[in-house]
């Protein structure tokens, strides 16, 4: 699947989902916090699901030809 998730949004999925899994692995938040492995799958893969239905995209131009984000 071609990247369609930017430099900047990709690092807040990965803080996002690495915070919540962290909580719901100490038991500080219930179950819920697994949630946190969406952001954080979607991020490291640079590619969301969602956005690919939608067909939008936050990767800068320079990324679309070959997701340059690093």
């Amino acid at each position: 699947m071609k990247c369609n998730i930017g430099c900047s949004e990709r690092n807040v999925r990965l803080v996002i989902g690495s915070v919540l899994v962290t909580l719901a692995i100490t038991h500080n938040i219930g179950a819920w916090g697994w949630l946190g492995l969406i952001p954080l799958v979607t991020g490291v893969m640079k590619v969301c699901p969602a956005y690919a239905l939608l067909k939008r995209s936050t990767c800068c131009k320079d990324c679309k030809s070959g997701c340059g984000c690093s």
